[in-house]
């Protein structure tokens, strides 16, 4: 399962730099076909590709610095939900965007596929939710 001497994932790690249009409102998408952590219960790993949208306020996340954050969860052990929401929450806390959505695709386990879907909308953003790409695909 988790390796106790590996401290948890840590939102510290996420860098931002100013958005360069924050006047505008526009998506930014981003795949991350490599996410892996541990089943907490059987300690295996679970495959996922993470599909992030968001709309920037005044930061948007470095590239470098979210690959290294997801990547730090490959040997914690979590719910597919619960990492769902972690994520979504510590990008939420370094981010502050208009909108943003998390959909965790994880791969087959026992025949069964599993897709998390968490969303984030700043209250004060009048423009509402952004629709999905067209055929689900960033």
């Amino acid at each position: 399962m988790a390796n106790p001497s590996k401290p948890a994932p840590s939102r510290s790690s996420l860098e931002t730099f100013p958005n360069p249009h924050p006047e505008r409102d526009y998506t930014i998408r981003i795949r991350i076909p490599e996410f892996t952590c541990l089943c907490p219960k059987t300690g295996q790993p679970d495959f996922a590709t993470l599909h992030l949208e968001y709309v920037p306020d005044a930061a948007c996340v470095e590239l470098k610095s979210l690959k290294l954050y997801v990547w730090s969860y490959r040997d914690e052990g979590a719910f597919h939900e619960a990492v769902t929401n972690q994520i979504v929450d510590d990008l939420v806390r370094v981010l502050t965007p208009r909108f943003l959505r998390l959909t965790a695709a994880f791969n087959v386990r026992g025949g069964i596929y599993t897709s998390v879907v968490v969303e984030h909308k700043d209250p004060g953003w009048s423009r509402g939710v952004i629709p999905p790409p067209p055929g689900g695909v960033i």
